[in-house]
């Protein structure tokens, strides 16, 4: 989705009784403030709720949702939080329909954690892939069968529905969010702010992300994770890794998927383009050049940032050049 700068950007955040705090919470620190440091229009932020007045969270204690569900006519994005008792429940028949229509006129929907649930219910995920919360994808199989779950993964982006794992991953796809609203070093920056990583990318396993390091790692192995990031130039093979990592190669591919919920490969394939991009937005080096300093050919870096961020280097630059304060 590509952002009209003469246009604020509307976000509705949907909240219902028993509402998730810490979810919700994440919607407001990402959406919800004014960022005049990064140089970017922000959004405008609407709180809803089937019906406008007091909403009583999980935690006990009572919010006002300013707006009813007419409001989401007025958004852009419509992000659904965690209703109560994990979103295995009945639905406010109101609020699906308005989703429903939502998406019919080609709105963007978030669903944070069992939020998906929401979605579900609406009919909006049939034939899709999703995700939630892995103690309760067991109960989303089984309740909405024609929905392809993916409980191993932090987020999905499947068009213009997206789903979140358990509550810290909705961080992660107010992120992704946002960077492809603003591009990667946007969002990299709200991050530093945040103090979290900008990406993560292993699964709910292991909910540990780039970077890897400072986390419950032995040295060696969180020192070659560092390793990797400072040298994506060098050409690095499992072998040669396992070694500076002090393991076997099929140790160290095991350790390495556990620790990541990836191949080597993979991730270093994703830190090479996540440093394209970094370099796109904020360098006037050639895209040869750039390719140099991923450390692959210039045909391998726009074949994989194609097939990874959906558009050329060129386009991407041109879209997303902009210095960051």
């Amino acid at each position: 989705m590509r952002r009209n700068p003469a246009k604020p950007h509307t976000v509705a955040v949907v909240v219902t009784d028993g509402l998730s705090p810490f979810e919700f919470g994440v919607a407001c620190e990402v959406f919800g403030y004014e960022r005049p440091e990064l140089g970017v229009p922000w959004y405008r932020y609407l709180v809803c709720a089937p019906d406008a007045g007091p909403i009583t969270t999980s935690a006990g204690f009572t919010m006002v949702a300013p707006h009813g569900l007419e409001a989401l006519a007025r958004a852009d994005t419509i992000i659904v939080t965690p209703p109560g008792h994990g979103g295995e429940q009945v639905h406010d028949e109101r609020l699906l329909a308005a989703l429903v229509r939502a998406h019919a006129r080609g709105k963007r929907l978030l669903a944070l954690c069992t939020g998906t649930f929401v979605l579900a219910a609406a009919g909006l995920l049939d034939g899709r892939r999703a995700t939630t919360h892995w103690m309760h994808a067991p109960s989303l199989a089984a309740n909405y069968p024609r929905i392809d779950i993916d409980a191993k993964v932090l987020y999905v982006d499947d068009g213009n529905i997206h789903t979140s794992a358990g509550s810290a991953a909705a961080i992660d796809l107010c992120l992704h969010i946002v960077a492809l609203d603003h591009g990667a070093e946007v969002a990299n920056a709200l991050a530093r702010r945040m103090v979290v990583p900008p990406h993560r990318d292993g699964g709910q396993a292991q909910f540990v992300d780039t970077p890897l390091t400072g986390t419950q790692l032995d040295d060696r192995f969180a020192d070659t994770l560092e390793w990797i990031q400072e040298n994506l130039h060098e050409q690095v093979t499992v072998e040669a890794l396992a070694s500076r990592a002090a393991m076997s190669p099929r140790t160290f591919a095991r350790r390495f998927r556990e620790t990541t919920g990836t191949t080597p490969y993979r991730w270093v394939l994703r830190q090479r383009v996540l440093l394209a991009q970094r370099l796109l937005e904020t360098t006037d080096l050639s895209v040869d050049v750039i390719a140099d300093e991923c450390g692959m050919g210039t045909p391998a870096l726009r074949d994989q940032f194609l097939r990874i961020v959906g558009t050329s280097p060129g386009r991407y630059r041109r879209t997303f050049r902009r210095e960051i304060a």
